[in-house]
């Protein structure tokens, strides 16, 4: 199953976590748990991070309502369970205009 798939079952399944992280910086960025929720449908693999620390995790391109934001999560294949690490608005300072392409460092 390609990971994409897996996040988007876990999370239609409520097999999802929500860090300590993410809960102090949703409010402050204006983005709630529903909002990432509800664009799953939206959901687009745009970067992967197999040796992060805990986990592998998996940045994610997502929209809801026309506005992007991204969500980084990590994905537990063994305990089937996902856990959303954070998520922002990215800025053109640091992505095209794509949203989803990281800009050159200059």
């Amino acid at each position: 199953m390609a990971v994409i798939d897996f996040i988007k079952r876990c999370v239609r399944e409520k097999k999802v976590f929500w860090t300590y992280h993410v809960n102090m910086r949703l409010e402050r960025r204006f983005i709630s748990r529903k909002v990432i929720l509800d664009s799953i449908d939206s959901f687009k693999l745009i970067e992967e991070y197999p040796d992060d620390k805990y986990l592998p995790s998996y940045l994610i391109y997502a929209e809801y309502e026309g506005e992007a934001f991204h969500v980084l999560i990590a994905v537990d294949e063994r305990d089937d369970n996902v856990r959303i690490v954070t998520s922002y608005r990215p800025g053109l300072d640091k992505w095209c205009e794509d949203m989803k392409t990281r800009r050159k460092k200059e």
